[in-house]
């Protein structure tokens, strides 16, 4: 295990993950390999989560890195990597949960892979956190997220909340930086990683996705997501399911119809999804219908 060294990258935004980085220190100083946790704060501004993360830098080998602008998701990830020492990079989320003992030793049982995807589990620790609308979205979704499933699509399943990669393949297709807003990152890298035929490994290493934010939290985050998607539509063909589902639509009748539903019917979609009792079908609907009406405006102004 000698030759093995390790960077682990921990991107955080108004989150405290101190947690986090002293279960992956006490579990990489077990296994005995040079190593180093980075935690990059983008720019947060909420004292407490900052004074909070400090403690990290008291761990040997753990930096905690305060930057005082907010760059964007693939900004700060390209940061860390240009920070990182060594030869492979492990990105997590600073909202993840470690769950596995052997969490670090299952990734390295994959080497020299070059890129390695260990996926995520979702759970709830209450009753209230299992109705909220982005916890049973996540839970819906999670047996299209399995390893065997990620593996079917590689380059359309890769997610930087639990990854893998050799140093040198990130610094030579680093994130795409013109993403400045939430979503769509890690789509973008996993088409390049695609057009340079770097072969991704899916396996069963989940990180735990523990946290979920409010329902009214969640349909903006959504909703900044789908901007992100209407700009890029073109270079995320392909790649996004949302993309696919429209552009099978050949009808426009029925496009129509359903940016006319969301226009009338929208407002009253969005206070249901944000409220204590959101239907999971709706906010599909809703999704579709947003999007569809922006790309409609975006369409007619350009």
């Amino acid at each position: 295990m000698s030759d093995i060294t390790l960077s682990i990258l921990i991107p955080t935004y108004q989150q405290v993950c101190v947690e986090l980085v002293n279960r992956l220190h006490k579990q990489a100083v077990a296994l005995g390999l040079p190593f180093e946790i980075l935690v990059a704060d983008d720019g947060s501004t909420d004292q407490t989560c900052i004074a909070a993360n400090r403690q990290i830098s008291t761990l040997a080998h753990c930096r905690y890195i305060e930057r005082k602008q907010n760059t964007g998701r693939a900004a700060i990830r390209n940061f860390l990597a240009q920070e990182a020492t060594y030869a492979y990079l492990l990105y997590i989320d600073s909202d993840m949960t470690l769950i596995r003992p052997d969490f670090l030793q299952r990734y390295l049982d994959c080497l020299p892979a070059q890129v390695v995807d260990g996926g995520v589990s979702i759970t709830a620790d209450s009753i209230e956190q299992q109705q909220l609308l982005r916890y049973r979205y996540e839970k819906a979704e999670e047996p299209h997220h399995t390893a065997s499933e990620r593996q079917k699509k590689p380059y359309q399943h890769l997610h930087t909340a639990n990854l893998l990669i050799a140093r040198e393949v990130m610094l030579q297709h680093p994130f795409d930086e013109r993403l400045r807003h939430y979503g769509y990152e890690d789509v973008l890298l996993g088409k390049a990683l695609q057009r340079h035929r770097i072969p991704i490994i899916h396996i069963d290493n989940p990180m735990g996705f523990c946290t979920f934010e409010s329902n009214a939290d969640f349909v903006a985050k959504t909703e900044e997501g789908l901007h992100t998607l209407c700009s890029f539509r073109h270079d995320l063909r392909g790649y996004s399911r949302l993309l696919t589902l429209v552009s099978g639509i050949h009808i426009p009748a029925i496009l129509w119809l359903i940016r006319l539903w969301h226009r009338l019917f929208g407002k009253i979609e969005r206070r249901n999804l944000c409220g204590s009792r959101p239907y999971l079908s709706l906010f599909k609907l809703y999704r579709l219908g947003y999007y569809l009406n922006l790309l409609h405006l975006e369409c007619r102004e350009g």
